[in-house]
């Protein structure tokens, strides 16, 4: 079965092309924007900003996830994210919440989220049915460990098939809690708990997890640590790399691109089309 669209909240995404989602990281410790707009004002210009440069959802976080990050309280995370949710509400844009705690979830569906997206895949306690007492959309990730821990040492015996039956037995369960599938697409979580043996071998690989999952696939790479391995640029010198990796993902199937660097991101999309 192929998804022909993706229902989040208030929106129905058509799957026939691809969606560009722009990261706003309300967090004073991200590892790409850390502390660029961790407050009201500068966090609702940056979301601004990301639609006119071609943004189609937006993905707002208020606790950093990368490697050695320091966790949030509810409180705090609500505090952040919230208030940026409101403002950018009125908006004729799907917005996404990137978190992993069901408080916040709750919170944030409240002010009138359309997409979780979920680092731990509803494994919170209660997340399972607070998304399904919603409409929102919700995606699935994969990751390895938590956080603080993750890239110690991360051991496979196949990653593509861990990663790919693990998304298959919580893609079962949330459709099993009442989830409609047409409700969810899946992220094999690159960087979370993998070397970058695990991440090439995943991204090589996403056809595969497409055909197996028969969901929209989500891919976020923009200027992880994976590529500046690859290339040999600290961050603020991936950006170039980012939308290759991004326009790659497409080309393999990705229905959804998570990106910092948005508009680069949609002129590769747009030539792309015009010219493949």
């Amino acid at each position: 079965m192929v998804m022909k669209y993706f229902s989040c909240g208030r929106f129905r995404l058509a799957l026939d092309r691809p969606w560009v989602m722009g990261i706003v990281n309300v967090t004073p410790d991200s590892f790409a924007d850390g502390g660029q707009y961790d407050t009201l004002v500068h966090a609702v210009a940056h979301a601004e900003r990301l639609l006119k440069d071609g943004a189609d959802i937006l993905d707002i976080g208020g606790e950093s996830t990368r490697p050695g990050a320091v966790l949030v309280s509810v409180e705090d995370e609500i505090r952040r994210v919230i208030p940026v949710l409101q403002a950018l509400s009125s908006l004729n844009v799907p917005l996404s919440i990137d978190t992993r705690k069901p408080e916040v979830m709750r919170a944030a569906i409240d002010a009138g989220v359309d997409l979780v997206n979920d680092i731990s895949a509803l494994e919170g306690d209660g997340a399972m049915d607070i998304l399904a007492a919603s409409q929102v959309g919700v995606c699935l990730m994969h990751k390895q460990g938590e956080p603080q821990t993750m890239q110690n040492a991360p051991v496979y015996q196949d990653v593509v098939a861990e990663v790919g039956l693990y998304l298959q037995q919580r893609i079962a369960l949330a459709v099993q809690a009442g989830i409609a599938a047409e409700r969810i697409v899946f992220d094999p979580g690159f960087g979370f708990g993998k070397s970058l043996a695990h991440n090439v071998a995943l991204f090589q690989s996403l056809d595969v997890l497409c055909a197996q999952l028969s969901l929209p696939l989500l891919v976020g790479v923009s200027r992880k640590k994976m590529l500046g391995e690859i290339t040999g640029y600290a961050v603020s010198g991936r950006v170039q790399a980012s939308v290759v990796a991004a326009l790659l993902a497409v080309q393999k199937g990705a229905a959804i691109v998570r990106v910092h660097d948005v508009r680069e991101t949609v002129d590769a999309l747009k030539l792309w089309k015009a010219l493949k």
